[in-house]
């Protein structure tokens, strides 16, 4: 059946970040879903400006759990 899927993802892993997000955008357009997903052309163009700007380098990526860590001290 082909290499085992923690093979494979140890495998992707290596790749640079921008063949990292082209395997996983691929992978989640392979994916059946019940209803397509319908974006309207306002959200097309904010993903394609959000993606700009981190193959730009011009936004700060946080990691999520540095994200929900600032956001739960917030509001303590």
């Amino acid at each position: 059946m082909g290499l085992p899927a923690e093979k494979i993802i140890a495998e992707a892993l290596e790749l640079p970040r921008e063949v990292r997000a082209l395997v996983a955008e691929r992978l989640i357009e392979s994916l059946e879903f019940e209803e397509p997903l319908e974006l309207s052309d306002e959200w097309r163009e904010e993903i394609r400006r959000r993606c700009k700007e981190i193959d730009d380098g011009t936004v700060e990526l946080l990691d999520g759990d540095e994200v929900f860590a600032r956001l739960y001290a917030s509001i303590k």
